[in-house]
């Protein structure tokens, strides 16, 4: 129907730099969930979100909460400007002339090209990110003490040379990939569902379509998250292969641990940038 595709964005492209901004809008709200899981991620021990939380607030104030945050906007203004912005520019290419929605699985290969494009633009920014946040919880003599994300690229280029700046990029690749799939592929999708229902496009169709997106990235990534943090974490697996299947012996929800606080992490994120983002396409229309 030409209605949803008016609504849905038809053949315009939309400003393609968009969406890394209502990231970077989104991320200055979510940045001390992220915080936490790092926090959460790194510690030797146990100790529930709320522990986290307070310890971080006695020993650094409010700050320490929002610790990294100027390597957190780059890594949106990277990252999520590239990832979002390729996807919007390669789906306007290939949406036919009369402007009717693209089939799925075409949404879910340009959101995985949109996903590798972009982690190699954010990679950087990414691991200063980690290690500022971690920063704050180690004794002052192990801190890397970089005063801001430019101080932080320059440091690490300078000390470690500029391989460094690409530390877990084969990790991060395929999370990418699954977390733009969830994130904007099917954002787009559950959007067109929705207006296909009759609903007016407004701010409660957004929140909805996001909603759906958030937990669709956050099931999709799981799993790679779990394997991923037990890799990092011991000396006792030599490849992905070994903690894929001694996770599987614990039974398929083992790759599934963690999913509220990632959950909590992700779909906030992800429902405000996709909400500033509306916005943002309503006060800057397509070209």
């Amino acid at each position: 129907s030409s209605g949803i595709n008016a609504e849905y964005g038809g053949k315009k492209q939309q400003r393609w730099y968009l969406g890394g901004m209502g990231a970077c809008l989104a991320v200055c709200f979510t940045h001390p969930l992220d915080t936490l899981k790092v926090h959460l991620q790194t510690q030797q021990g146990k100790g529930a979100i709320h522990q986290v939380l307070m310890k971080t607030l006695k020993t650094n104030g409010i700050m320490g909460v929002y610790s990294g945050l100027s390597a957190s906007i780059l890594r949106q203004a990277t990252y999520t400007s590239v990832r979002f912005g390729a996807y919007e520019v390669a789906r306007a290419h290939f949406t036919p002339e009369d402007g009717s929605p693209l089939p799925f699985s075409t949404k879910v290969m340009l959101a995985a090209m949109g996903g590798t494009l972009g982690i190699l633009a954010g990679n950087p920014a990414d691991v200063v990110n980690v290690r500022m946040q971690n920063d704050m919880r180690l004794p002052v003599a192990q801190r890397v003490g970089y005063r801001h994300v430019f101080h932080g690229l320059y440091t690490i280029v300078r000390v470690e040379g500029l391989t460094a700046l690409y530390r877990g990029l084969q990790a991060n690749i395929p999370r990418s990939i699954l977390i733009n799939i969830g994130q904007v592929a099917c954002y787009d999708q559950a959007k067109q569902a929705v207006l296909g229902l009759g609903l007016q496009d407004g701010i409660s169709v957004h929140f909805l379509s996001s909603f759906i997106a958030g937990t669709m990235a956050t099931t999709l990534t799981q799993p790679v998250d779990v394997v991923k943090t037990r890799l990092m974490q011991g000396t006792q697996y030599n490849s992905i292969a070994q903690v894929v299947v001694a996770t599987a012996k614990e039974g398929p929800l083992a790759f599934y641990k963690g999913f509220v606080p990632a959950w909590i992490r992700l779909s906030p994120q992800t429902i405000l940038t996709w909400v500033f983002l509306e916005r943002l396409r309503i006060l800057f229309p397509p070209k």
